[in-house]
């Protein structure tokens, strides 16, 4: 077993969601949770595909997001893992436990704009997701000061009155 890690290329403002489903029905399950979950919601969804011809499938309402998705999932090539890319000012927040709620969903490794490198085991078999390392880690502990920015901060951008 070879441990890898793969860093996802993205503009720096975009979020993206990554997880594992089973099934390859999920790409349009999730891309139908997606557009009924937020109407008109920008994404690109890829999936890779983990028996049969294992194609990454793939599917969205965005052309650049459907790109990155595509993209970032030929480079992770680990079976049944799915990549969501949103456009510029759609968050996971609003979309996440949608997702979650798809049957053929098993997991969810993270959602993110950070800069991510997903860890991957590959094996005589193929390739499989062990987590992932999103953004850095931590410079110290927060102090009042920093506690007011955040409260201040989540009150600004409208997730807390």
């Amino acid at each position: 077993m070879e441990l890898i890690t793969v860093r996802i290329e993205k503009p720096e403002p975009i979020n993206f969601i990554l997880g594992q489903t089973h099934f390859i029905k999920s790409v349009e399950d999730i891309h139908e949770a997606m557009v009924t979950g937020v109407p008109g919601i920008k994404f690109g969804i890829a999936f890779c595909e983990a028996s049969g011809a294992c194609l990454v499938r793939w599917s969205g309402t965005d052309e650049a997001m459907i790109q990155l998705a595509r993209k970032n999932a030929l480079a992770i090539g680990a079976g049944h893992s799915f990549i969501i890319f949103l456009g510029e000012g759609f968050y996971p927040i609003n979309v996440l436990n949608t997702i979650k709620t798809v049957p053929e969903v098993c997991r969810i490794f993270c959602a993110t704009a950070n800069p991510t490198q997903v860890v991957i085991a590959q094996t005589e078999s193929g390739r499989g997701i062990l987590g992932v390392v999103d953004g850095s880690s931590p410079a110290g502990v927060e102090d009042a000061d920093d506690i007011a920015w955040r409260k201040g901060f989540l009150r600004k951008i409208g997730y807390k009155s």
